[in-house]
């Protein structure tokens, strides 16, 4: 359903060593660096140690694809929405979990029952015309609500027409996947990134300096720059973007790609970017997709009673100038 690319501004050599001399020490502190493909998008791993988790990584991100992708059709979510019976592992109890918990509190405005109302509509090459007709939609929507769904001991109880996904939160899930295996290593200075979403403890010891990431601008060109740069530490990040996936109606209206889980329509917003910062990944990726449906007024007010989670806002005045809105202590820098 997303995602905003956000840059990393970690000026990092790969697997490099800076030595300071004197006269009688020498500082041997470095980074390595490690990237790769996952999930349909990249990872970037940065930490202060000079073993390379390559293999782990990779095995660590077969496990959760394993269990969550509805990529694979041999996964264990892609076999529920088969509905063949399926004793579920560890990761699809946390993030189902996490899920349930988001559902709740946003009162379903994030669902993960609304993948198959995702995939009846069309934000391919031809972007100013709705392909999906209103019939498709409300038979699709009779099946969505995500507290139909049930785990009840290591199983999913769901209507047989239920589909699942969790592709909204995967990601952010997979980023503190990565970073409690460090953790495990007693790394404890590290920046863990996959497709825009990150975490990061400590400091970059190479630089001696905070971790320090930026936000992507919002542009309509496709091309990147960075909006805003900001450090962070012992926190974790995740973006929701709409600009380079909407529809545009006969009126001019622009409508995000992120739907509407009580009408089954693309979200008309303003909002062009939602930033998240909490204390793991896996619930800042959620939240950032609800508050990018839920609209501006609606995040102000949840946000009264939620002060653990930061929020930053770029959107579209009336104006059509870009405005930003920080909430809940956001970094400014």
């Amino acid at each position: 359903m997303k995602k905003l690319i956000t840059f990393l501004i970690v000026l990092i050599a790969f697997s490099c060593k800076k030595h300071q001399q004197t006269s009688t020490t020498v500082d041997t502190s470095h980074n390595t660096k490690l990237s790769g493909a996952v999930f349909g998008t990249s990872y970037n791993v940065i930490y202060d140690d000079e073993i390379d988790y390559t293999v782990q990584f990779d095995s660590l991100f077969a496990v959760i694809n394993k269990s969550l992708s509805t990529y694979i059709p041999n996964s264990d979510i892609s076999k529920l929405n088969r509905n063949e019976p399926v004793v579920v592992d560890h990761h699809f109890e946390c993030v189902f979990s996490t899920s349930k918990k988001i559902y709740e509190a946003t009162h379903g405005v994030f669902d993960p029952t609304i993948g198959d109302v995702v995939n009846a509509w069309s934000f391919g090459a031809d972007q100013n015309k709705f392909l999906t007709d209103s019939t498709t939609i409300n038979g699709l929507m009779a099946h969505v609500g995500f507290d139909k769904v049930k785990l009840e001991g290591k199983k999913i109880i769901k209507p047989l027409d239920a589909y699942l996904e969790f592709n909204a939160i995967a990601k952010g899930y997979g980023v503190d996947v990565i970073s409690a295996f460090l953790e495990s290593k007693n790394i404890n200075n590290y920046l863990v990134e996959i497709g825009g979403e990150l975490r990061v403890k400590g400091e970059n010891k190479e630089k001696r300096k905070p971790w320090r990431v930026g936000l992507d601008e919002p542009r309509f060109d496709g091309e990147q720059s960075v909006f805003k740069a900001i450090n962070l530490k012992d926190e974790a990040m995740a973006t929701s973007g709409t600009y380079r996936k909407f529809k545009v109606d006969e009126n001019g209206n622009k409508f995000a790609h992120i739907i509407n889980t009580k009408t089954g329509y693309p979200t008309r917003t303003n909002i062009l970017s939602v930033s998240v910062i909490a204390k793991d990944c896996m619930v800042a990726d959620g939240y950032a997709t609800a508050f990018q449906a839920m609209g501006i007024d609606a995040v102000q007010s949840f946000l009264k009673s939620h002060p653990e989670l930061k929020v930053f806002l770029i959107f579209e005045n009336d104006a059509n100038a870009l405005e930003t809105l920080a909430l809940n202590g956001f970094p400014e820098n």
